[in-house]
């Protein structure tokens, strides 16, 4: 028995009524518009009551709506209303206007259906029920026979009166079967007739793929300059705790450059957390650069304990924004590779120049017992390929005999 009643009047069919119900009752401005040309047509000045003039208006009104169906808010509606009361899964509508004369098209013969059939089974929600009602109660009420419901006077037959309530509850049924019936013709058809389209597929896409790009730009300067930080400061607390005893004066500057890498690192996640703002917040500290941070950058890594010899031709000054601020990031992430990865204290060796109209950026040290990797990491070489490719440019990085290279060309012109 719930196999069969569930779908006339389980949860879904009663959501999908609603949306009928909620269809009819857009149809009906457009209804009396249409009963506004039918009624002088035919010579009636009456609506209720006056079969012909509601069938014609129905029938006029309906063209009216899918006119007013093109405007660009009603694909964004319809489809809320169907993806919430008709049981379609969200990813098979789509978002958003029709940009396309074939999307608003079917956009049109959605909303004209939706009123038609919404219209139809809003009348018959009105009439059917207090009709069927009658049918029921009638053998216990005999004198509603003799009131202006006009019965027909088959009912004065006593078999038909004993009969009266199962026509009743037969026509009940039938309102409900209809309903369902409607409600899943439409579900059915939602997909073709509201679904995306190609162009609607690309925007999404698009709008996913800007959307990943913003995450990989925050992940990348958060793993650059954060995961930089923490590296130095870990190897800085290191030194110093081995010489604490026998080396005072390098234990100061370790603490000092602990506390200037700390320090600079809050000035640089407040830059990092500006991408999830609205471009570059007022107030949100610059992001660093080649040209006004790299001694910086090679004292906090010296103070660390490493040796790193930096050989710089190019004039980082001259270098336009984008280019400085990413030739930047590659060459922290490349010194932090030589903190994490080289092992006790070695020779590094950075060069920085500009050949063949590019910007030729090198790190070098000796290949030494590697530290032991943390679970999650190594995404520092793709970070920098990342950079390179938008930048337009090349990145090797592997052993050349017993030194470790990192390598990577990026052109001049066009960098802006």
């Amino acid at each position: 028995m719930r196999t069969f009643v569930r779908p006339l009047v389980g949860r879904t069919a009663r959501r999908r009524w609603i949306h009928l119900i909620l269809g009819g009752a857009l149809a009906m401005p457009y209804v009396f518009v249409g009963e506004v040309i039918v009624g002088p047509i035919l010579g009636s000045d009456r609506f209720w009551g006056d079969l012909p003039v509601q069938l014609g208006s129905f029938a006029v009104g309906l063209p009216i709506a899918a006119v007013t169906s093109l405007f660009p808010l009603t694909r964004p509606l319809e489809t809320g209303a169907a993806r919430a009361l008709c049981g379609v899964p969200p990813d098979a509508l789509a978002h958003g206007p029709a940009r396309t004369r074939a999307a608003r098209g079917r956009t049109a013969a959605w909303f004209t259906l939706h009123l038609g059939f919404g219209g139809i089974i809003s009348g018959m929600s009105l009439a059917v029920p207090p009709f069927a009602v009658v049918l029921i109660v009638l053998p216990l009420f005999s004198w509603l026979r003799d009131t202006r419901l006009a019965l027909p006077a088959v009912f004065d037959h006593t078999w038909v009166l004993a009969l009266a309530p199962v026509a009743g509850g037969a026509v009940l049924l039938a309102l409900a079967g209809c309903a369902a019936g409607a409600g899943a013709l439409l579900a059915r058809w939602a997909p073709a007739l509201l679904g995306p389209t190609p162009e609607d597929r690309l925007a999404a896409a698009e709008a996913r793929a800007a959307d990943l790009a913003v995450r990989n730009r925050l992940a990348r300067e958060l793993h650059d300059s954060v995961g930089h930080a923490l590296s130095a400061v870990t190897l800085q607390a290191s030194a110093a705790r081995r010489v604490l005893d026998t080396d005072p004066e390098f234990v100061r500057e370790a603490l000092a450059a602990i506390e200037d890498t700390t320090r600079r690192t809050v000035g640089e996640l407040d830059a990092v957390l500006g991408v999830l703002r609205d471009g570059d917040a007022p107030g949100t500290a610059p992001a660093p650069t080649l040209a006004a941070d790299l001694d910086g950058l090679l004292r906090r890594t010296r103070a660390g304990g490493q040796c790193v010899t930096a050989t710089v031709t190019a004039d980082p000054a001259a270098l336009p924004g984008p280019l400085n601020r990413e030739a930047y990031r590659i060459v922290q992430e490349g010194l932090s590779n030589v903190l994490k990865h080289a092992g006790g204290r070695v020779e590094a060796a950075l060069r920085i120049e500009v050949a063949d109209e590019q910007l030729a950026i090198t790190v070098e040290n000796p290949l030494g017992a590697p530290r032991p990797s943390r679970p999650g990491g190594g995404h520092g070489l793709r970070g920098i390929a990342d950079r390179v490719r938008l930048l337009g440019g090349t990145v090797t990085a592997g052993p050349a005999g017993q030194t470790w290279r990192l390598h990577v060309r990026l052109p001049m012109k066009g960098a802006a």
